[in-house]
């Protein structure tokens, strides 16, 4: 997949696509929907299959100080989009040229001039353009005015739930991945670097991996079943564990992170890229009143992730 961060200079092999536009926070089921009306186009009219999405995601840059939302960073969105076969993400730069652009402004300068895009793709809750001001009624008119396709897709629903990264974050925050994955048609997956961290798993018998959440939407703060994949290194490959998700609250008042114990796994895998599936909610986070007492509670949540996670198999 070829990755296109700036509309003003593009290859003539990166123009002519065929493209989805959005932002894709979760790659949900209503995404994926739009992205295989874009692989009909694509197909319809032999050019390249593409997504045109923005970095950092608008919600971020007009409100940088709000709680973080992200149900991905960029890095895991550009895995997602590439295993459903995009081959061009024209990931653009989200700054105050861009978004001072009017719904017309960037169906020219952005579409035609920039992309030279054949066809774009939009749900029908679509907004663009400076203060969202266009629609995707305005998107069909002027692509009739630039000479570009459109088409509206219809937003993806069951049973009258309209499938959104909102109703997958509020999934998450009560502790149901169960539902969130019913929505996003995979497991909801937390990537990022393994990072050091206080190093009390070892002491405890429990050694963990430790991820930043940094810029992510907080789960619910508690014990999860999880899948793991080491995406890089040595150790690339797939594995099961238990992850706790929260501040740690036993040993003060700490920043949220995830730690993951990964079964049966000895190695070095600091640096290295992991994704970690939430499966199952187990339990809240606690504070314990001693090591003895989170050491026994942790094996019992290990004897629980293997039972739940040896019912997928």
């Amino acid at each position: 997949m070829r990755i296109v961060r700036d509309y003003q200079y593009v290859g003539r092999d990166d123009r002519g696509a065929s493209v989805a536009i959005g932002n894709f926070d979760g790659v949900h089921l209503g995404h994926q929907a739009v992205i295989e009306q874009t692989r009909t186009v694509a197909k319809e009219n032999g050019s390249p299959l593409g997504i045109l999405t923005f970095e950092p995601h608008p919600r971020e840059y007009f409100a940088p100080d709000a709680p973080d939302f992200r149900l991905m960073n960029a890095e895991a969105k550009v895995h997602r989009l590439e295993k459903l076969g995009i081959e061009i993400l024209y990931q653009l730069n989200f700054n105050a040229a861009l978004s001072n652009l009017s719904a017309e402004q960037f169906a020219s300068e952005v579409i035609c001039k920039g992309l030279g895009l054949r066809h774009v793709v939009v749900g029908a809750d679509f907004c663009f353009g400076k203060g969202r001001a266009g629609t995707a009624d305005t998107m069909m008119e002027l692509g009739k005015k630039y000479g570009f396709g459109v088409t509206i897709a219809e937003l993806v629903s069951d049973n009258g739930e309209i499938f959104s990264s909102t109703a997958i974050r509020t999934a998450l925050s009560e502790g149901r991945p169960e539902d969130a994955k019913r929505m996003l048609g995979h497991w909801h997956r937390i990537d990022a670097e393994v990072i050091n961290g206080d190093q009390r798993g070892r002491e405890l018998g429990y050694p963990t991996a430790n991820l930043s959440l940094d810029g992510l939407h907080l789960p619910k703060f508690g014990v999860y079943a999880v899948l793991v994949d080491i995406l890089d290194g040595p150790h690339k490959g797939k594995y099961q564990g238990a992850a706790s998700i929260g501040m740690r609250p036993t040993f003060g008042v700490n920043i949220p992170n995830l730690e993951v114990f990964i079964f049966g796994f000895s190695g070095d895998i600091y640096g290295a890229t992991i994704s970690v599936a939430l499966i199952a909610f187990q339990r809240p986070e606690e504070k314990f009143d001693s090591l003895e007492a989170l050491i026994t509670q942790m094996d019992a949540d290990c004897v629980e992730s293997r039972r739940i996670l040896a019912a997928l198999t």
